[in-house]
């Protein structure tokens, strides 16, 4: 449905004056997602080409946790800003630094339905080109 470029996100006290992103992850615990997302590879070699060790302080596979968890000030979070949208217009947390090359995709899995709900119809409806990817691969799956 969408795709987000990832970012460093944490709450302002901890971040202070910022840095460099090395800087950042040299000073600051992060909260990763798994080894097994996309995500933690990129970021993984993202932090060999800095050359940089990060102190990671929880390895998360939900989002709304790696959000609570960043809103604890346990750590800077690697997430797409979208996910921490309503604490970054609140206040209570900031993109410290963007991960270059580092995005999130979005998918939409969808089931034949009797009833079809037509929200969902007119969101698929206006990013067509990924609905049609999305149907195709659910095609595929059988």
């Amino acid at each position: 449905m969408a795709e987000q470029q990832v970012s460093l996100v944490g709450t302002p006290e901890r971040l202070g004056d910022g840095g460099s992103l090395a800087d950042l992850l040299r000073l600051h615990p992060v909260i990763l997602p798994s080894t097994d997302s996309g995500v933690r590879t990129g970021f993984d070699a993202l932090a060999d080409r800095l050359d940089v060790r990060p102190r990671i302080v929880a390895e998360v596979d939900d989002m709304a946790m790696m959000r609570l968890l960043a809103l604890e000030g346990i750590g800077l979070a690697v997430v797409p800003p979208i996910v921490v949208k309503d604490e970054m217009t609140a206040g209570r947390l900031v993109v410290a630094d963007h991960l270059p090359g580092i995005t999130e995709t979005f998918y939409a899995v969808i089931q034949p339905r009797r009833f079809p709900n037509p929200l969902l119809r007119e969101l698929l409806h206006t990013h067509q080109p990924l609905a049609s990817q999305v149907v195709s691969i659910a095609s595929d799956r059988g």
